[in-house]
Protein backbone atom coordinates (compact mmCIF):
# COMPACT_ATOMS: atom_id res chain seq x y z
CA UNK A 1 0.00 0.00 0.00
CA UNK A 2 1.41 3.40 -0.92
CA UNK A 3 2.01 5.80 1.49
CA UNK A 4 -0.71 8.31 -0.61
CA UNK A 5 -3.78 5.94 0.09
CA UNK A 6 -2.78 5.80 3.77
CA UNK A 7 -5.06 7.39 6.23
CA UNK A 8 -3.34 6.98 9.25
CA UNK A 9 -0.37 8.91 9.42
CA UNK A 10 1.40 8.43 13.33
CA UNK A 11 3.94 9.82 14.59
CA UNK A 12 5.50 7.67 18.16
CA UNK A 13 7.27 9.38 20.66
CA UNK A 14 9.40 7.95 23.23
CA UNK A 15 9.58 9.15 26.77
CA UNK A 16 13.42 9.92 26.47
CA UNK A 17 16.50 8.47 24.77
CA UNK A 18 19.58 8.08 26.49
CA UNK A 19 23.34 9.44 25.37
CA UNK A 20 25.27 7.12 23.05
CA UNK A 21 27.92 5.87 24.97
CA UNK A 22 26.25 5.73 28.49
CA UNK A 23 27.44 3.37 30.87
CA UNK A 24 23.35 2.35 31.28
CA UNK A 25 22.29 3.20 27.99
CA UNK A 26 20.89 0.34 25.66
CA UNK A 27 19.95 -0.20 22.41
CA UNK A 28 16.40 0.49 22.14
CA UNK A 29 16.89 4.41 24.33
CA UNK A 30 19.23 5.14 21.72
CA UNK A 31 19.72 6.40 18.01
CA UNK A 32 21.57 3.07 16.84
CA UNK A 33 18.92 1.17 15.45
CA UNK A 34 16.81 1.91 12.55
CA UNK A 35 13.31 3.40 13.70
CA UNK A 36 11.16 -0.06 12.96
CA UNK A 37 13.63 -2.19 15.75
CA UNK A 38 13.57 0.44 17.76
CA UNK A 39 9.81 0.78 18.18
CA UNK A 40 8.98 -2.66 17.83
CA UNK A 41 12.50 -3.57 20.25
CA UNK A 42 12.89 -6.69 18.39
CA UNK A 43 10.10 -8.65 19.94
CA UNK A 44 6.77 -7.07 20.09
CA UNK A 45 4.31 -8.59 16.86
CA UNK A 46 3.27 -5.38 16.01
CA UNK A 47 4.16 -4.97 12.27
CA UNK A 48 0.82 -6.30 11.29
CA UNK A 49 -1.05 -3.26 12.65
CA UNK A 50 1.82 -0.50 10.92
CA UNK A 51 1.29 -1.79 7.52
CA UNK A 52 -1.45 0.77 6.63
CA UNK A 53 0.19 3.36 8.63
CA UNK A 54 2.33 5.64 7.50
CA UNK A 55 4.71 6.40 10.39
CA UNK A 56 7.39 8.34 12.02
CA UNK A 57 9.51 7.60 14.86
CA UNK A 58 10.97 10.23 17.64
CA UNK A 59 13.40 9.07 19.97
CA UNK A 60 12.08 11.34 22.83
CA UNK A 61 13.96 14.31 24.77
CA UNK A 62 17.42 13.04 26.46
CA UNK A 63 16.98 12.05 29.62
CA UNK A 64 17.82 15.41 31.33
CA UNK A 65 18.13 13.88 34.88
CA UNK A 66 21.31 11.46 34.37
CA UNK A 67 21.74 8.31 31.65
CA UNK A 68 19.89 5.63 32.68
CA UNK A 69 16.33 4.88 32.60
CA UNK A 70 12.87 6.03 33.98
CA UNK A 71 11.99 4.75 37.27
CA UNK A 72 11.29 7.23 39.94
CA UNK A 73 8.32 9.82 40.04
CA UNK A 74 10.85 12.64 39.68
CA UNK A 75 12.38 11.15 35.93
CA UNK A 76 9.21 10.65 34.96
CA UNK A 77 8.16 14.34 36.14
CA UNK A 78 11.64 15.39 34.25
CA UNK A 79 11.23 14.02 30.75
CA UNK A 80 7.26 14.22 30.71
CA UNK A 81 7.99 18.14 30.56
CA UNK A 82 10.82 17.55 28.57
CA UNK A 83 8.58 15.11 25.76
CA UNK A 84 5.90 18.28 25.36
CA UNK A 85 7.78 20.36 22.72
CA UNK A 86 8.21 17.81 20.73
CA UNK A 87 4.36 16.75 20.59
CA UNK A 88 3.84 20.65 19.97
CA UNK A 89 6.26 20.67 17.24
CA UNK A 90 4.30 17.82 15.73
CA UNK A 91 1.09 19.04 15.85
CA UNK A 92 2.39 22.32 14.03
CA UNK A 93 4.13 20.40 11.85
CA UNK A 94 0.39 19.23 10.25
CA UNK A 95 1.91 15.94 8.96
CA UNK A 96 -0.29 13.49 11.77
CA UNK A 97 -3.44 12.63 12.60
CA UNK A 98 -2.46 11.08 15.54
CA UNK A 99 0.19 10.69 18.47
CA UNK A 100 1.35 7.67 20.15
CA UNK A 101 3.16 8.26 23.43
CA UNK A 102 5.55 5.23 23.92
CA UNK A 103 6.41 4.30 27.13
CA UNK A 104 4.61 2.52 30.13
CA UNK A 105 4.03 5.20 32.86
CA UNK A 106 2.90 7.69 30.02
CA UNK A 107 4.55 11.04 31.15
CA UNK A 108 2.88 14.21 29.89
CA UNK A 109 -0.22 11.94 28.73
CA UNK A 110 -2.53 14.27 29.91
CA UNK A 111 -0.33 17.83 29.33
CA UNK A 112 0.15 16.19 25.32
CA UNK A 113 -3.71 16.14 25.21
CA UNK A 114 -4.46 19.46 26.04
CA UNK A 115 -1.74 20.73 23.24
CA UNK A 116 -3.28 18.40 20.62
CA UNK A 117 -6.63 18.72 21.10
CA UNK A 118 -5.93 22.35 19.98
CA UNK A 119 -5.20 20.80 16.86
CA UNK A 120 -7.97 18.22 16.76
CA UNK A 121 -5.15 15.69 16.87
CA UNK A 122 -5.64 12.70 19.45
CA UNK A 123 -3.14 11.29 21.76
CA UNK A 124 -3.31 7.78 22.61
CA UNK A 125 -0.51 6.10 25.42
CA UNK A 126 0.50 2.43 26.86
CA UNK A 127 -1.44 2.51 30.08
CA UNK A 128 -4.60 4.19 29.38
CA UNK A 129 -5.04 2.09 26.00
CA UNK A 130 -4.50 -1.06 27.89
CA UNK A 131 -6.28 -0.44 30.77
CA UNK A 132 -9.77 0.75 29.13
CA UNK A 133 -9.54 -2.09 26.23
CA UNK A 134 -9.11 -4.46 28.86
CA UNK A 135 -12.27 -2.96 30.32
CA UNK A 136 -13.61 -4.06 27.47
CA UNK A 137 -12.57 -7.86 27.80
CA UNK A 138 -13.20 -8.61 31.04
CA UNK A 139 -14.48 -7.30 34.79
CA UNK A 140 -11.07 -6.46 36.34
CA UNK A 141 -7.57 -6.42 35.17
CA UNK A 142 -4.45 -7.06 36.97
CA UNK A 143 -0.82 -5.58 35.77
CA UNK A 144 2.29 -6.88 35.58
CA UNK A 145 5.13 -4.18 36.29
CA UNK A 146 8.73 -4.43 37.90
CA UNK A 147 10.18 -2.68 40.34
CA UNK A 148 8.25 -1.40 43.80
CA UNK A 149 9.29 2.33 42.78
CA UNK A 150 7.42 1.98 39.41
CA UNK A 151 4.73 0.22 40.55
CA UNK A 152 3.88 2.86 43.02
CA UNK A 153 3.44 5.12 40.00
CA UNK A 154 1.57 3.16 37.88
CA UNK A 155 -0.93 2.67 40.69
CA UNK A 156 -1.35 6.52 40.60
CA UNK A 157 -2.24 6.02 36.65
CA UNK A 158 -4.93 3.68 37.21
CA UNK A 159 -6.33 6.36 40.36
CA UNK A 160 -6.02 9.12 37.28
CA UNK A 161 -7.60 6.83 35.30
CA UNK A 162 -10.34 6.22 37.60
CA UNK A 163 -10.30 2.28 37.18
CA UNK A 164 -9.50 1.71 40.62
CA UNK A 165 -13.30 -0.48 40.93
CA UNK A 166 -12.10 -2.39 37.59
CA UNK A 167 -8.64 -3.37 38.30
CA UNK A 168 -7.67 -6.54 40.26
CA UNK A 169 -4.01 -6.02 41.17
CA UNK A 170 -0.93 -4.40 40.77
CA UNK A 171 1.89 -7.38 41.14
CA UNK A 172 5.82 -7.16 40.85
CA UNK A 173 8.16 -9.39 39.49
CA UNK A 174 10.96 -7.60 40.93
CA UNK A 175 13.30 -6.77 38.40
CA UNK A 176 15.08 -3.23 37.81
CA UNK A 177 16.86 -0.97 35.12
CA UNK A 178 20.68 -0.75 35.49
CA UNK A 179 21.23 2.60 37.53
CA UNK A 180 23.87 4.40 39.25
CA UNK A 181 25.11 2.49 42.64
CA UNK A 182 23.01 -0.47 41.74
CA UNK A 183 25.12 -1.82 38.15
CA UNK A 184 24.55 -5.05 39.85
CA UNK A 185 21.10 -5.39 40.46
CA UNK A 186 18.69 -8.51 38.54
CA UNK A 187 18.03 -6.54 35.63
CA UNK A 188 14.79 -6.61 33.04
CA UNK A 189 17.38 -6.29 29.83
CA UNK A 190 19.13 -9.35 30.93
CA UNK A 191 15.91 -11.41 31.29
CA UNK A 192 14.55 -10.39 27.99
CA UNK A 193 17.90 -11.44 26.16
CA UNK A 194 17.87 -14.51 27.65
CA UNK A 195 14.10 -14.87 26.62
CA UNK A 196 15.24 -14.05 23.40
CA UNK A 197 17.74 -16.15 22.70
CA UNK A 198 15.55 -19.48 24.05
CA UNK A 199 17.04 -19.69 27.03
CA UNK A 200 15.36 -19.87 30.70
CA UNK A 201 14.50 -16.67 32.19
CA UNK A 202 13.16 -16.14 35.86
CA UNK A 203 11.31 -12.78 34.75
CA UNK A 204 9.26 -15.05 32.40
CA UNK A 205 8.64 -17.75 35.30
CA UNK A 206 7.42 -15.12 38.02
CA UNK A 207 5.06 -13.54 35.56
CA UNK A 208 3.39 -17.09 35.09
CA UNK A 209 3.14 -17.40 38.41
CA UNK A 210 1.98 -13.86 39.46
CA UNK A 211 -0.45 -14.01 36.32
CA UNK A 212 -2.05 -16.98 37.58
CA UNK A 213 -2.41 -15.39 41.20
CA UNK A 214 -4.14 -12.64 39.96
CA UNK A 215 -6.61 -14.94 38.35
CA UNK A 216 -6.95 -17.24 41.06
CA UNK A 217 -6.77 -14.71 43.76
CA UNK A 218 -7.32 -11.48 42.82
CA UNK A 219 -10.30 -11.54 40.25
CA UNK A 220 -8.22 -11.06 37.04
CA UNK A 221 -9.95 -11.70 34.11
CA UNK A 222 -7.57 -9.98 31.56
CA UNK A 223 -3.34 -9.47 32.12
CA UNK A 224 -1.97 -6.18 31.16
CA UNK A 225 1.37 -4.55 31.92
CA UNK A 226 2.99 -1.79 33.72
CA UNK A 227 6.59 -0.64 32.28
CA UNK A 228 6.97 -0.75 28.59
CA UNK A 229 10.36 -2.72 29.29
CA UNK A 230 8.15 -5.97 30.41
CA UNK A 231 5.98 -5.71 27.49
CA UNK A 232 8.05 -8.14 25.65
CA UNK A 233 6.90 -10.65 27.91
CA UNK A 234 3.25 -10.98 26.38
CA UNK A 235 4.02 -13.51 23.90
CA UNK A 236 5.57 -15.93 26.69
CA UNK A 237 2.66 -14.88 28.98
CA UNK A 238 -0.19 -15.58 26.08
CA UNK A 239 1.21 -18.96 25.15
CA UNK A 240 1.79 -20.18 28.98
CA UNK A 241 -1.72 -19.52 30.22
CA UNK A 242 -2.97 -20.67 27.03
CA UNK A 243 -0.94 -24.21 27.68
CA UNK A 244 -1.97 -24.77 30.84
CA UNK A 245 -5.78 -23.94 30.07
CA UNK A 246 -6.30 -20.10 30.89
CA UNK A 247 -8.81 -18.61 28.57
CA UNK A 248 -7.28 -14.89 29.20
CA UNK A 249 -6.65 -12.12 26.96
CA UNK A 250 -3.14 -10.84 27.57
CA UNK A 251 -2.56 -7.35 26.61
CA UNK A 252 0.57 -5.12 25.56
CA UNK A 253 0.97 -1.89 25.61
CA UNK A 254 2.27 -0.36 22.10
CA UNK A 255 -0.76 -2.85 19.86
CA UNK A 256 -3.37 -1.19 22.18
CA UNK A 257 -2.26 2.80 21.55
CA UNK A 258 -1.89 2.12 18.28
CA UNK A 259 -5.70 -0.38 18.12
CA UNK A 260 -6.86 3.03 19.79
CA UNK A 261 -4.86 5.73 17.73
CA UNK A 262 -7.00 4.16 14.69
CA UNK A 263 -9.94 3.89 15.88
CA UNK A 264 -10.63 7.94 16.95
CA UNK A 265 -8.96 8.71 13.69
CA UNK A 266 -11.68 6.54 12.30
CA UNK A 267 -14.36 7.85 14.12
CA UNK A 268 -13.52 11.51 13.68
CA UNK A 269 -13.08 11.91 17.03
CA UNK A 270 -10.78 14.02 20.06
CA UNK A 271 -10.92 14.29 23.73
CA UNK A 272 -13.30 16.20 24.77
CA UNK A 273 -13.47 20.01 25.08
CA UNK A 274 -15.17 20.34 28.39
CA UNK A 275 -12.54 18.04 29.86
CA UNK A 276 -9.40 19.66 27.53
CA UNK A 277 -10.47 23.16 27.56
CA UNK A 278 -8.94 25.76 25.70
CA UNK A 279 -7.59 28.93 27.02
CA UNK A 280 -10.75 30.72 26.12
CA UNK A 281 -13.85 28.39 25.23
CA UNK A 282 -16.87 30.08 23.59
CA UNK A 283 -18.83 28.07 25.89
CA UNK A 284 -18.07 27.27 30.23
CA UNK A 285 -19.53 25.72 33.21
CA UNK A 286 -20.29 27.80 36.45
CA UNK A 287 -20.12 24.31 38.25
CA UNK A 288 -17.97 21.12 37.99
CA UNK A 289 -19.50 18.27 40.09
CA UNK A 290 -17.82 14.39 40.53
Amino acid sequence: MTAEKRKYRFLFIQPFQLSTGGKFADKYHSAELPKEQRLRMNYLNIGHLLEDVEWDFHGGPIAPYGDWAVETREEFCHVAAARLPIVREACESGKYNAIVLLGGGEPGFLESREIARQYGIPVTSCAFSQMHIACMLGNKFSVIDFTETHNMFYYDLVVRHRLTGRCASIRNINFYHARPGVEDANTIDKEREKALRGEPSEAVERTVKEAVAAIEEDGAEVITFGCSDVFWLQSFLQKRLHAIGWEVPVLEGYSCAIVLAKLFVDLGVDASGLNFPGERPRQWRRKKVF
